[in-house]
C-alpha cells in the first residue's frame, strides 16, 4: 500500500481533512462559556451570551443566563437576564428571572421580575421585585394648582391627623 512500486503519490495540492473552523460561535447559540471547578479568576466578567460557573470567580459578572454551579462561589455582583444558583453567591443578584435551587446560598439582594425558591435555598439579604413598564399606561405629572386663598390644592385635601383618631 505505501510501498516504493505504488503507483500513485501524494502531492501538496491534494486536498486535506477538514480543519476545524476558527470562527466565533453564533450570537444565537447556546454553547455557555465554561469556569471549570479548578478555575478561579479575579476580575470582571462580561458575555454577551450564556457562563456556567462551577469554580470561583472574584468579580463582577454581565451575561444573558448565569448558572452558578453546586461547587461555584461567586463574590461581586450578577447582573443577567437569567440566574440559576446552585452555589455561593456573596452580592447583589439583578435579573429578570432568578431561580434558587435547593443548594444555593446568597448572601446580599436580590432584584428581580421573576423568583423561585426551593426549599432548603439560604438567602440573606433584601428581595426587591421590579415591575414590568406597562406601555399602555399614560403616567401623567402632578401639577399642583392655585387657589382662591393662595394654597396648593394638594394642601387643601390633607385631612388633619386629629381627625383621623
Amino acid at each position: 500500500m505505501f510501498g516504493k512500486d505504488s503507483k500513485t503519490t501524494s502531492t501538496a495540492s491534494t486536498p486535506s481533512a477538514p480543519k476545524a473552523s476558527t470562527a466565533p460561535a453564533k450570537a444565537g447559540s447556546n454553547i455557555p462559556s465554561i469556569i471549570s471547578a479548578d478555575l478561579k479568576i479575579i476580575g470582571d466578567l462580561k458575555c454577551s451570551g450564556d457562563i456556567q460557573i462551577d469554580g470561583a470567580v472574584e468579580g463582577d459578572i454581565d451575561s444573558r443566563l448565569l448558572i452558578v454551579g453546586t461547587g461555584a462561589r461567586i463574590e461581586g455582583s450578577i447582573t443577567a437576564e437569567t440566574v440559576r444558583v446552585s452555589g455561593t453567591v456573596h452580592g447583589q443578584i439583578k435579573a429578570k428571572t432568578v431561580a434558587m435551587d435547593k443548594t444555593a446560598k446568597v448572601v446580599g439582594d436580590v432584584v428581580h421580575e421573576n423568583l423561585t425558591m426551593e426549599a432548603g435555598a439560604f438567602l440573606e439579604g433584601g428581595v426587591r421585585r421590579i415591575e414590568k413598564p406597562d406601555p399602555s399606561a399614560s403616567i401623567s405629572p402632578l401639577r399642583p394648582t392655585a387657589t382662591s386663598n393662595g394654597q396648593s390644592s394638594a394642601a387643601q385635601s390633607e385631612t388633619p391627623r386629629s381627625s383621623i383618631l
